[in-house]
């Protein structure tokens, strides 16, 4: 028979046994993180020449016809393509890199588009955060009484006169974005142009402009109310290349 030492030290290990277990199993439960759904990444591959000559053909659009781009006398870090993201932005963010000449919009996955663009006195102007309040397809372009003091030329193109009817040779192009701040117009933009010579530069005129094949791209992804960050400084993680 068992003493009742032997009982008493079996019934230890046992209980033992089980208390350590538990001890093990509410340790695992504690320190393993549930696996977090994954955000399919797109993928980062430079355009080639077939889908560069696409990209940038001709086209009809709105009744009015836009001219092929000459992409090849263009700088290829400015076309049209996926990167990984620098901003470190929400993902549906519109990033305006002032200095490196780029614009983003921010992909879920780690990933953004981005655009080359040219920058007009009036991009240089204004930087924070705010939000596209209205998008417009081949806008008129109504110049405000500040370009017209510098410009008298201009007057014709006035909000009174109605301003510049919409068409290829007007300077907002084929789709504008127009940016407010805490409800008030910032007068900044983002606007298509037949100029593509002023891609990756600065600019005598205007705000941020794409060429217009690329700002009818953008305006398919950036919806009302989109956010916008505007930095004037080029951001240090953005690629040269």
């Amino acid at each position: 028979m068992m003493t009742r030492i032997e009982r008493l030290t079996r019934r230890s290990f046992v209980f033992g046994t089980i208390s350590a277990a538990a001890a093990l199993a509410g340790c695992q439960t504690a320190t393993t993180p549930a696996p977090l759904p994954q955000v399919a990444r797109r993928p980062i591959l430079p355009p080639d020449d077939a889908e560069l000559k696409l990209r940038y053909a001709a086209l009809e659009d709105g009744g009015h016809s836009i001219p092929a781009i000459p992409y090849q006398q263009i700088d290829p870090k400015y076309y049209r393509q996926r990167v990984n993201d620098p901003t470190g932005e929400k993902p549906g963010t519109v990033v305006v890199d002032t200095g490196n000449r780029f614009l983003y919009v921010v992909e879920p996955g780690g990933t953004a588009m981005r655009y080359g663009v040219g920058i007009g006195r009036d991009g240089f102007a204004w930087e924070g955060e705010g939000v596209v309040h209205w998008r417009q397809a081949w806008p008129r372009w109504k110049v405000p009484d500040e370009m017209i003091a510098r410009s008298p030329g201009l007057a014709r193109y006035s909000v009174e006169n109605g301003g510049m009817d919409p068409g290829i040779k007007n300077p907002l192009g084929a789709r504008a974005l127009y940016i407010f701040q805490n409800g008030k117009d910032t007068l900044y933009r983002l606007h298509g142009s037949p100029e593509w010579q002023s891609i990756g530069k600065a600019t005598s005129s205007g705000c941020v402009r794409l060429v217009n094949q690329d700002v009818i791209d953008l305006y398919t992804r950036v919806p009302y109310h989109a956010r916008i960050v505007v930095h004037q400084r080029p951001l240090s993680g953005a690629a040269a290349v």
